[in-house]
């Protein structure tokens, strides 16, 4: 008689498991932001949406696309990833430029869009956020010869590949999603333990060229137009200020408990403008309160430790280079998204990961997660 093999459920509850070895804890922080964020897309499309629930299904759609990926992802040895990790630039470069051709279409503002049809599109400057954390991961996680420190030359392709990609999205223009890329950028050079007097004399350089944006009039109207009502929101209640002051307006009503899911009047009213996106969290202050609020930034911020959690105890440095720079990003975004909702960061058009609407940022957020995922499989072996 042969050998009898142990069941599916078996193996899969079994100490060598690779679904053992998962963060358990991250996936359910992340699927509870997926689930409130589906719910406060259908309170804010409702309704205007074609059929009432026509995003609403998207944004399904979108997440289990995303969910698919994440898990191809995570069945990935991390190790692997650096293989592939200039294919990965290559092609995100590739999307780029072509958002640069006739093929890019303009949406609110920014020409970052590839139209696909059917109602779908997609934003190559957010799979460019998960090639450029690859490429400088790769590019750095090789030291010197007798030091911990990555060599020169491949702090300057780094480098390179950085400012080549920033300005890909700058040609957008797309000021938020080039802050991002820089936070990546900056993260990945002190995780690798970059010397402070470069660290220095890179921060002098990103302060004289935000400088020379400004000085030289780089910026579009409508950005400036965004950093005025930052610094004064009643300059033009109407106007430029207008969706600082009604964010704050439909967060503030909201007050401890909300106004419960689909009563928010400022939400159904369409007060805030890209509600379902850029300003979902005006949503959740609305109808779910402060702490509703509370418990969307507590969610996030179990992702965040968790990632950082995962960058600590690996013992590869490519893989802590990729969970720390992950972890900044996420971490970045969701201050810029949240800061900007209640009036303490100007407007930039940032979603709010695992949350806003939105097929492309979903599918680079889960695939981030994956990441995450893939690395933490695989730590022990590095032991």
């Amino acid at each position: 008689m042969g050998v009898r093999r142990p069941s599916l459920l078996r193996r899969v509850a079994g100490e060598e498991s690779a679904v053992r070895r998962l963060d358990g804890l991250m996936l359910v922080a992340v699927a509870g932001l997926c689930v409130i964020g589906t719910l406060l897309v259908w309170s804010s499309t409702r309704t205007w949406a074609p059929g009432s629930t026509g995003l609403v299904k998207k944004h399904l759609l979108n997440e289990v696309i995303g969910v698919v990926l994440c898990g191809v992802v995570a069945m990935v040895d991390h190790r692997a990833m650096r293989a592939y990790a200039p294919l990965v630039f290559l092609v995100s470069l590739i999307g780029l430029g072509l958002v640069l051709t006739p093929l890019g279409a303009t949406i609110n503002g920014s020409h970052s869009w590839i139209l696909l049809g059917g109602g779908f599109a997609v934003q190559p400057s957010e799979f460019a956020k998960v090639g450029l954390v690859l490429v400088i991961a790769m590019l750095l996680a090789q030291p010197a010869e007798g030091t911990d420190r990555p060599r020169g030359l491949d702090l300057a392709l780094a480098l390179i590949a950085a400012l080549f990609t920033m300005g890909l999205v700058m040609l957008q223009p797309d000021l938020g999603t080039a802050m991002v890329l820089a936070v990546i950028t900056a993260s990945g050079l002190i995780i690798a333990g970059v010397r402070k007097r470069w660290i220095g004399a890179l921060a002098l350089v990103a302060a004289a060229g935000i400088f020379a944006v400004f000085y030289f009039q780089m910026l579009e109207p409508y950005q400036v137009a965004r950093f005025t009502a930052f610094v004064d929101p009643n300059v033009d209640p109407r106007g430029v200020g207008y969706n600082s002051t009604q964010s704050m307006i439909a967060i503030g009503s909201g007050q401890l408990l909300g106004k419960g899911l689909l009563g928010g009047g400022q939400t159904t009213g369409r007060f805030v403008p890209e509600q379902h996106t850029d300003f979902i969290f005006t949503v959740a202050g609305e109808e779910f309160g402060f702490l509703g609020s509370v418990t969307v930034v507590l969610l996030l911020g179990v992702v965040l430790l968790r990632g950082l959690q995962i960058a600590r105890r690996c013992e590869d440095r490519f893989g802590t280079l990729v969970a720390g720079m992950i972890v900044c990003w996420f971490a970045f975004q969701t201050f810029i998204n949240v800061g900007m909702t209640i009036g303490i960061m100007p407007i930039t058009g940032l979603p709010l990961p695992f949350v806003s609407y939105g097929g492309t940022a979903t599918f680079a957020n889960l695939i981030a997660v994956g990441m995450l995922q893939a690395i933490k499989m695989r730590r022990q072996s590095f032991n």
